[in-house]
């Protein structure tokens, strides 16, 4: 990946070290309650996510955090305890730098949670110090796309990994691709766009899309070479491009 961008080992965020920012996404604060109503009794992941990112935050020299989408999970409401779970995190997070909070498709009413310090951005995507951002879920903005580096969350991404027995496991992983050059100039025609960055989940909870087996979601599917996107795992290692390990259907 180009030297700005640093993937902090072992955690899935990213660090913008000239820029002292910080990235994560995919927070899903309250997804605790939906896998209950699944029989799945697990505890709440909010305190644990606060304290990595306090301590990622408090090792680097941060001015400003991205909260790449879904910072909440349940919609279209929320639970009385989802929404001061979430409302805790952020009041407390923001105390660490400047809070950037662009929403998600599962942060209906997310504005109701911030308070006035916390910059809340349009969920089509923005740029900030020249890089586009959005979540994923929505075609994004023209400004996004007139960036050479744009960064997204929403799929979740994993990687599928199979032994010679035959037994699954599934890896967190980054996605880098270029986009497919004639759907790009199809739908931004003056884009200069040349990387697409998608980050995995900050919730060890939320699961994901297995990118050497299935289809991304939403609409940059369209738009990314997935075959000859590289894949890197939250330790560093490169496993090569989706093309070489897909699944053989």
């Amino acid at each position: 990946m180009p030297p700005e961008l640093q993937p902090i080992i072992d955690e899935p965020a990213l660090l913008l070290k000239e820029k002292k920012l910080l990235v994560i996404a995919d927070l899903h604060i309250g997804i605790e309650s939906e896998l209950r109503e699944n029989g799945l009794q697990v505890p709440s992941q909010t305190s644990i996510m606060e304290q990595r990112l306090i301590s990622i935050l408090t090792t680097y020299t941060i001015h400003d955090i991205i909260l790449l989408g879904d910072i909440k999970h349940n919609i279209p409401s929320s639970t009385i305890q989802e929404r001061t779970d979430v409302n805790r995190f952020l009041s407390t997070i923001q105390t660490y730098g400047t809070l950037h909070v662009l929403p998600g498709n599962h942060d209906g009413n997310i504005d109701r949670l911030l308070t006035p310090n916390i910059q809340l951005h349009p969920s089509d995507g923005f740029v900030f110090e020249g890089i586009g951002f959005t979540h994923g879920h929505r075609r994004p903005n023209k400004e996004v796309m007139q960036c050479e580096q744009v960064i997204i969350g929403h799929t979740h991404p994993t990687v599928m990994l199979t032994d010679r027995l035959g037994y699954r496991t599934f890896e967190q992983c980054w996605l880098r691709s270029a986009p497919l050059s004639d759907k790009l100039i199809e739908k931004y025609p003056t884009s200069p766009t040349s990387q697409i960055l998608v980050m995995p989940a900050f919730n060890p909870l939320c699961g994901g899309i297995a990118v050497n087996r299935d289809p991304l979601l939403g609409p940059f599917r369209s738009l990314m070479d997935i075959d000859n996107a590289e894949i890197y795992l939250l330790d560093g290692s490169s496993l090569g491009k989706v093309k070489d390990i897909k699944e053989s259907s």
